[in-house]
């Protein structure tokens, strides 16, 4: 592609139909299909919007959840076709759409050079002949789909019988995304799956063999040794990863997977120098697996590495593309500023402008039990609190994707409903603990929130099809980088500040995105052991002294790293000196004052 960063899922609903707002300009994006009742709806928006047929899918019809998100991929697929086909009809004419997919690409772009020779041209047939190639060789960004491979809640029909492992969520909307029209890739992310693997290998479009290869995988992983184990159990089915989607464990937006203590600078580090090995030593599984499967092997297909997680500059993004040699980049939560690419409703809009680094927050209140980031300052979550105030916390739960806990019920429910809750608060209440006690155990009861219903709200709100009666609380969960960010932005400008033509941070005091990260790290382990210190055991001990020990090994690295990053002045250079021995420094004071049984490198 012509672009060098991508947009990752943000939420259930902010980025749904975002490759209907920036694919037709060649920009990646990716959509969630979690929920079947947010993609119907909006299938049924879409489509009356664009004037074509609506037929509705019921719930209570065969397979629905499947048939639900095949047809709104597939609408997005011949929208997007149709958004190019009027594009590549327009005329070469200052302000059209036609002029901005070329003025939004990179200045090293081929195709943007390509374009500005064009521009120069004098002579009318040489100049209509670059045209034609021009538009020949645009191409729409990828309408890729995101599975959280741990959201698989079973189900059942409605005499509680078992409906088997095929219709359980995660499988159903795999199968959604392969019976589609996409050419594009299903990003698994959230950890290994073996019952959603098993399944894979039964998708033949989903196999690098022989014949058009259409449906990829990427898989989003936080370290090394997670993308070898995921892709090795992938390649032994003959499945083919075709880019590792690395995220930062902490510094990034919606549930945050933190790693022990490893830091993005030597995780980066380590696929760089591995990249070949991994490539090489995955085919080789791959091939005899497709030779047992009785197919033909494609040519060795590529296999590209990405980074996202709290990049928030031109110079960011060009370090991290050209130091690690990556593909490209994932630009995420900035883009919830931007009206033109994402559905933030303007209540949270305004409230995302104004907040500042202290109104986000990693949490605990998903009820999938991962940390998740948090806004303070979100409707969501001051009904929580309104809700616990009038003594009734909780949430009603309706779409009851992340039901879960089996604690009082055969059935899964979700730690975040109120009929969870309260059991819980009078099983708490019967324990007769200490007042500070009773009270922590409480918080960390109610602090769970309905994501199901908040994550999209916000797309109903902005595009007017809330329904009546239906809970408009939102909730949204950017990464802690968007702090620094405080407008309303165009895609225009937001591109251009990740390719460097202008600077939406300017006179902005942003530490260096891995001190960012550092620095969450600290007060992750800080948290960590503040919970557990008081039955501390062996286990937990080594686990914070490897933890420790790879922070330290990573600030030693960063300070290897700082010729590298060609930072501007010497200023510069003293600040982030400065700012790693501080780091080392409050690791050491913490590991002293908190378990001085532990020994730290010197």
């Amino acid at each position: 592609m012509s672009h060098t960063f991508h947009i990752p899922v943000l939420g259930l609903g902010y980025s749904i139909d975002t490759p209907l707002k920036v694919g037709r300009f060649g920009i990646s994006s990716v959509v969630s299909i979690v929920d079947d009742e947010l993609t119907e709806r909006m299938r049924k928006y879409h489509a009356e919007l664009q004037g074509l047929d609506y037929v509705p899918i019921s719930i209570a019809e065969p397979d629905a959840r499947a048939r639900r998100i095949t047809a709104y991929l597939n609408l997005l697929h011949d929208i997007l076709e149709r958004q190019m086909d009027i594009l590549k009809s327009q005329d070469f004419v200052p302000g059209t759409e036609l002029t901005t997919y070329f003025e939004l690409l990179p200045e090293d772009s081929e195709l943007k050079k390509w374009y500005q020779h064009m521009l120069t041209q004098s002579h009318p047939l040489q100049k209509k002949k670059l045209q034609a190639e021009l538009k020949h060789s645009m191409q729409a960004g990828a309408i890729d789909v995101n599975i959280m491979s741990k959201v698989d809640k079973a189900n059942y029909s409605d005499d509680h019988t078992y409906l088997g492992d095929d219709f359980t969520d995660a499988i159903a909307a795999m199968r959604g995304f392969v019976k589609s029209k996409l050419n594009a890739s299903v990003v698994i992310s959230a950890g290994l799956n073996p019952r959603l693997y098993a399944y894979m290998e039964q998708c033949k479009e989903l196999y690098a063999a022989g014949g058009m290869y259409t449906k990829k995988v990427i898989l989003k992983v936080s370290d090394f040794r997670s993308a070898y184990i995921q892709a090795k159990m992938l390649a032994k089915r003959g499945i083919w990863i075709s880019e590792f989607r690395i995220e930062s464990g902490l510094n990034c937006g919606g549930h945050a997977f933190a790693t022990d203590g490893l830091l993005t600078g030597p995780i980066l580090a380590e696929f760089k120098e591995k990249r070949t090995a991994l490539l090489d030593e995955l085919w080789n599984i791959c091939t005899v697996a497709l030779h047992e499967k009785g197919m033909d092997r494609m040519p060795k297909p590529g296999q590209r590495i990405s980074f996202q997680g709290g990049i928030g500059t031109a110079e960011e993004h060009q370090f991290l593309m050209k130091h690690y040699e990556l593909d490209a980049t994932g630009w995420g939560s900035p883009f919830l500023l931007v009206p033109e690419a994402t559905n933030v409703d303007e209540e949270t809009l305004a409230a995302l402008i104004s907040a500042d680094e202290h109104d986000f927050f990693i949490s605990n209140s998903s009820p999938l039990g991962v940390l998740f980031n948090n806004f303070r300052k979100s409707t969501a979550e001051s009904q929580r609190i309104a809700r616990i105030e009038k003594g009734r916390p909780g949430s009603p739960c309706k779409k009851k994707y992340l039901c879960t806990n089996t604690e009082f019920s055969l059935q899964p429910i979700c730690t975040a409903s109120r009929a969870y809750q309260h059991l819980k608060i009078e099983q708490l209440k019967e324990l007769e603990l200490a007042d500070t006690e009773y009270a922590a155990r409480y918080e960390s009861i109610t602090e769970k929130v309905c994501l199901c219903e908040g994550l999209c709200a916000s797309a109903y709100l902005k595009n007017d099809i809330l329904k009546p009666r239906e809970n408009k609380a939102v909730s949204i969960c950017p990464g802690p980088n968007l702090a620094y960010f405080s407008g309303r932005y165009s895609l225009s400008q937001m591109i251009g500040h990740i390719y460097g033509r202008e600077d939406l941070l300017e006179n902005v005091e942003r530490p260096n995105l891995f001190v960012n990260e550092l620095n969450l790290y600290l007060d992750y382990l800080k948290k960590d052991i503040s919970a557990h210190i008081a039955i501390l055991n062996a286990k937990k001990e080594k686990h914070f002294q490897k933890f420790s020990e790879s922070l330290q090994q990573g600030i030693a690295y960063y300070r290897n790293l700082i010729p590298d990053l060609q930072l501007k002045t010497p200023t510069a250079i003293a600040a982030l000196q400065q700012q790693l021995s501080d780091a080392e420094q409050k690791i050491r004071m913490l590991i002293q004052t908190t378990i001085p049984s532990l020994s730290l490198p010197a």
